[in-house]
């Protein structure tokens, strides 16, 4: 994307604080956005408004707690404060631990879906009607191949990817007709603080599976969020790319 793209664009990002949140953040302030940073982490969303800033763009920081509906409602009204509606909302924050379904107890298993379905559902649920109300927006959801394909040790978390997957297609037909594109993106193994947590041997074994051999980078990931919310896809929606580095070739 040329730089300049989306001057005069106001773009939400959770989970924006690092990994692949921060690299789309970055990546759209460079297009030109004025980014507004929503996360849980101040201090990593505090560094990723330097980050952008130093890049030459601009980037406000939001504190957003995914698993409080207070907080869902609380940054909804500090981002409709600063705009009459976000241009595009990337839902990019979530959060998993790797652990044998069975071993999973009730309170971790609502953690994970508060924070990787409920939580970005209920975020979209706030800012859309103002985007209705306007008639335009793009939103980009940050899924998992996990999703798609299962993964071993991340069950519920898989299940709440696969809900982001679905909630993307649906909410892409009811909006369609305001001109709102809704996509997904999904990624296989990024070398994030999240993939960083694994055990090494699993962490080698994805790396030898992947056809190139290597790990995504994060603004790999964040290319694809860019080009949803750029109008190279304006007639782009309801779909679900992976960024897999050939991981994932389901049809």
């Amino acid at each position: 994307m040329e730089s300049g793209e989306l001057n005069g664009r106001i773009a939400v990002v959770t989970g924006a604080a690092s990994g692949i949140g921060r690299a789309a953040a970055l990546r759209l302030a460079g297009a030109g956005a004025r980014i507004l940073v929503a996360d849980r982490d101040e201090k990593g969303g505090s560094a990723t408004c330097v980050a952008v800033e130093e890049a030459g763009g601009t980037a406000e920081f939001i504190a957003l707690d995914l698993t409080i509906d207070e907080s869902i409602r609380s940054s909804a009204r500090s981002v409709l404060s600063r705009c009459e509606a976000p241009d595009i909302l990337v839902n990019a924050a979530g959060w998993d631990r790797l652990e044998p379904f069975v071993e999973n107890d009730f309170s971790f298993m609502e953690e994970i879906v508060r924070i990787n379905l409920l939580g970005p559902v209920k975020l979209t649920r706030e800012l859309v009607p103002a985007m209705l109300a306007r008639g335009s927006g793009r939103i980009v959801n940050v899924a998992s191949d996990a999703g798609r394909v299962g993964s071993m040790g991340e069950t519920v978390y898989a299940g709440a990817k696969g809900g982001i997957i679905a909630f993307t297609k649906s909410l892409a037909r009811e909006v369609a007709r305001c001109n709102i594109n809704v996509n997904c993106v999904c990624p296989g193994p990024t070398d994030t603080p999240l993939f960083a947590s694994l055990p090494e041997k699993m962490r080698e074994a994805l790396v030898r599976a992947i056809p190139f051999r290597r790990l995504a980078e994060p603004a790999e990931v964040a290319d694809a969020i860019v080009f949803f919310a750029s109008d190279g896809s304006e007639f782009v929606t309801g779909q679900v790319l992976s960024v897999s580095g050939g991981l994932t070739m389901a049809g």
